[in-house]
């Protein structure tokens, strides 16, 4: 059976809704809402917080901007992106960074093998960081064979997105151009490396 002690805050400090629904995507910077669950820290600040697992990054923010959730753990760049009208727009505030940098680049075995060449090694083991000089070859070779080489990222104004096309556009891989204007936001136009959205949880299926 377990107790829980009583708010350690006085009533002039009392929270304006005590009851919060926050939505989260399971990955593991959620973790601070996690932690503050299990540990019971809403409840010592007089708050009690439900959270609730989301499909995916677009479903988690509409349901923010239209009230079913109170706030979410969510992409650094979704309320830049949704303050400047992309997708749907509305006017929200980050309280709080839960993470700082942390991601990283995955390619498939076969793709790790053909790179491997092109990487300088130091005592049989690559140097890094690794550039994406090294994928270049890669990538033309699949061009030259006509077949797309696909990439996946989480959403749009991730900043995986961003941090993706930047490192492939450094070794001289084109990630494409997004057209809003007209009418294409694939983010694909002119692109070497075809980049698409996967939700996190569908990520290791997909990339299987």
């Amino acid at each position: 059976m377990a107790t829980m002690s009583a708010p350690l805050v006085s009533a002039e400090e009392w929270a304006e809704k005590e009851e919060l629904k926050f939505g989260f995507i399971k990955l593991t910077d959620m973790a601070p809402l996690a932690v503050a669950y299990e540990k019971g820290y809403f409840e010592e600040e007089g708050l009690y917080v439900t959270l609730e697992a989301q499909a995916n990054w677009k479903v988690l923010l509409d349901r923010v901007i239209d009230g079913q959730l109170d706030g979410a753990h969510m992409l650094a760049g979704q309320p830049l992106g949704a303050t400047i009208g992309f997708g749907t727009q509305a006017h929200i505030i980050t309280a709080f960074s839960m993470d700082l940098n942390g991601n990283g680049i995955t390619v498939s075995n076969d793709i790790w093998s053909q790179m491997k060449e092109h990487i300088p090694h130091e005592d049989g083991k690559p140097v890094h960081p690794i550039k994406a000089d090294a994928l270049k070859p890669v990538v033309e070779k699949y061009k030259a064979d006509g077949k797309p080489f696909n990439m996946g990222m989480v959403f749009p104004v991730s900043t995986h997105n961003y941090e993706l096309r930047y490192w492939l556009a450094a070794g001289g891989i084109h990630p494409g151009y997004y057209a809003p204007h007209k009418g294409d936001t694939s983010g694909q136009i002119d692109a070497d490396a075809l980049l698409s959205v996967t939700p996190p949880p569908q990520m290791p299926a997909t990339m299987e």
